[in-house]
């Protein structure tokens, strides 16, 4: 059977409305025309490059207009884009540049000192530097099958190295129908985008402002004040946080309110704890949660706005397109208010991992995250993936950190387990067992070299041994009883 085609998504928004506000950043705003014209004339010069339909591409870019332009010109020649997390090291970044097999890796000058180690793997192009590359007329594809891979994310395995999540265009066009079917859309809606674009959370508003036609606002970093000032002088009505972000906007709006036309804080990355909900509610900030992973191009489960109250601390139904289920350690579908694991299905849900052969059973997912579902259908999240540790949005697995603790040639064994933190809603904690004294500090050093700042381990515990079974699994619910009889 022939795989669904729909025209390129931007040559087919620019035929819309070519002079509606698509994209705002740095106090300029961009139509839709003014930006399919800056990533055709990129285009041209990614096709000299060597860039093809079906080329996979790293990019490795901060949230900026430029940004914007790199992954839709991708779009309009057929690359596939592998985009990187800015905030790994050179080391995480070879194997996921190497495991892609990428032509290309597009970055900025910021990053040069970084990808310097790089340059053995693949060719490096900044985007200061790339509109002095060759220019060749592109050969835009006009039409994408829906099963075409747009984009390619990697996320964290739960053991060993990362997987290339494949995203395809039909992921993202579910995605984003499926949220356009819970929230609506009004024709003077406004996203505000301060969440990176290397997350799904982020890319994903950028496909709906395609699809959409809808102004969405990029800034480059968060910062809770500006946000209120943008929230309240753009008349912004859609914004996308995590927990710590929420909390902060929370906090530094004090007595006021943000304005009329904001409709909703679209919250991912974990459960939002009900006393920060329960202000929201007080200030009357609409805040609904989601539920959703790279696997499934964004949220797949979100509460609607008419249970935002009544189901407090829920996620929510399935996005229209979607259906999930809790089942069992055996595989049976558990009954109501059972928890068990969640597992998902829908056209949003990638198809599979590059490079990998994991086969979904009858296009379920199994999301390794354990969950319920109440009487009335509405999804509650209880544990992320049981070892998962999520600190400010960012999921950190502790083998990855494990890994790395015993390739130091001094350190025996370690475990890893997420604690508290008021700020990130958790931080990794390391337990080493050391050949001679190591200081918190050299090992700290070692790790700095190997992982990206955000899964550094925020305190060390030294120990006589790691507890495991039989089976040497290492037993995480006992360091987790080390911790709260040491902390």
């Amino acid at each position: 059977m022939n795989s669904q085609t729909i025209p390129n998504l931007l040559s087919k928004r620019v035929s819309l409305t070519p002079h509606r506000s698509a994209i705002q950043f740095e106090n300029r705003t961009y139509t839709f025309q003014e930006i399919y014209d800056l990533s055709f004339q990129m285009a041209g010069h990614l096709q000299g490059l060597g860039v093809r339909k079906g080329s996979y591409v790293s990019v490795l870019l901060k949230n900026h207009i430029d940004t914007v332009v790199v992954l839709l010109s991708l779009q309009l020649l057929g690359g596939i884009a592998v985009i990187l997390n800015n905030r790994l090291t050179a080391e995480e970044l070879v194997f996921q540049i190497d495991d892609s097999k990428s032509m290309l890796l597009i970055t900025e000058d910021s990053f040069l000192e970084k990808v310097e180690e790089l340059n053995a793997l693949v060719p490096i192009v900044s985007k200061e530097s790339i509109r002095e590359s060759p220019y060749d007329m592109p050969l835009l594809v006009k039409e994408i099958a829906l099963d075409d891979v747009c984009t390619v994310m990697y996320t964290s395995g739960t053991t060993g190295n990362p997987k290339g999540v494949l995203q395809t265009y039909g992921n993202h066009w579910w995605s984003a129908t499926g949220s356009a079917l819970n929230l609506g859309i009004l024709e003077e809606d406004c996203w505000l985008c301060v969440v990176p674009m290397f997350h799904i959370s982020g890319y994903s508003i950028l496909m709906k402002s395609i699809i959409y036609g809808m102004r969405m606002i990029l800034q480059q970093s968060f910062d809770a004040s500006e946000t209120i000032k943008v929230i309240k002088e753009e008349k912004v009505t859609i914004m996308s946080v995590v927990t710590t972000m929420l909390s902060r906007v929370i906090e530094e709006l004090g007595e006021d309110r943000l304005s009329p036309a904001f409709r909703c804080m679209l919250s991912g990355g974990g459960p939002v704890p009900l006393p920060l909900l329960e202000k929201c509610v007080e200030k009357n900030v609409p805040v609904y949660q989601t539920y959703g992973m790279t696997e499934t191009s964004s949220q797949i489960v979100t509460l609607s706005p008419e249970y935002s109250i009544k189901k407090l601390g829920s996620a929510g139904k399935p996005l229209f397109p979607s259906q999930l289920k809790i089942v069992d350690t055996l595989g049976n579908e558990a009954g109501s208010l059972e928890s068990g694991e969640i597992v998902v299905k829908g056209p949003n849900v990638t198809p599979g991992y590059l490079n990998r052969d994991e086969v979904m059973s009858d296009g379920w997912l199994n999301t390794g995250d354990i969950g319920y579902v109440d009487e009335d259908g509405f999804l509650y999240v209880q544990d992320r993936r049981s070892d998962l540790i999520i600190s400010g949005g960012e999921n950190i697995y502790p083998a990855e950190i494990e890994g790395v603790l015993t390739s130091h040639p001094d350190i025996l064994d370690a475990g890893v387990i997420g604690v508290e933190h008021n700020e990130w809603g958790q931080v990794p904690a390391a337990f080493v067992v050391s050949k001679e004294s190591l200081l918190e500090k050299e090992i700290s050093e070692f790790c700095a070299k190997k992982l990206a700042k955000y899964k550094l381990p925020k305190k060390f515990y030294f120990i006589e041994e790691i507890p495991r079974n039989a089976s040497r699994k290492l037993l995480r619910r006992e360091l987790r009883k080390m911790y709260e009889e040491l902390r």
